[in-house]
């Protein structure tokens, strides 16, 4: 299947190793392989509560996120999807605020590794999708880090009190932790 500038060849078995092939604003001639079966066979200590596309669903990084390289994620990621293509709107994020920081604090960080230039919420998508690559330690550390927010939005807040800390909890759906859970 060829759209947008990307080759994907969903349609291989899964016992075969899938090549996809990016060419978007953020990356052109990247390449890698799905390994895994999506959605499985993730590192013990990486168990995210939500999905890419549940996460897109919910409303992340103010609806601009993916909006130019849609055709390397699945279809149905984007059914539902609440999304900007001309700007970040924190009214589509699912809190209703902003959370996110500009990928330029990221890149100042030393955070963005090259093979995910728009960062861990592109890694973990392709994790999900199969993708296994030598940042996965690190990002999955990330990931694991950002569990202290869960703690402090249950030290503070009431159980379902979406007003009590609705950045702390915005930025937590972002590193797919489900805080309306908390």
């Amino acid at each position: 299947m060829r759209r947008c500038g990307h080759t994907l060849t969903w349609s291989l078995p899964a016992s075969v190793s899938r090549r996809v092939v990016v060419n978007d604003l953020m990356q052109r001639g990247y390449a890698y392989e799905l390994t895994e079966p999506a959605g499985r066979n993730f590192d013990p200590s990486f168990e995210p509560e939500l999905t890419p596309k549940e996460m897109l669903a919910l409303g992340v990084f103010g609806g601009r996120y993916l909006t130019d390289c849609r055709a390397e994620f699945p279809a149905d990621w984007f059914e539902g999807a609440r999304l900007c293509h001309e700007r970040h709107d924190p009214a589509l994020n699912f809190f209703g605020v902003n959370a996110s920081q500009p990928l330029a604090v990221w890149r100042a960080k030393g955070w963005i590794h090259p093979d995910d230039p728009r960062g861990w919420f592109q890694w973990y998508c392709r994790y999900w999708l199969g993708r296994r690559s030598p940042d996965d330690e690190r990002q999955i550390r990330r990931w694991r880090a950002a569990r202290r927010h869960a703690a402090q939005i249950r030290k503070a807040c009431w159980p379902g009190d979406f007003a009590c800390r609705p950045r702390q909890r915005q930025a937590l759906l972002h590193w797919a932790y489900d805080s309306r859970r908390i």
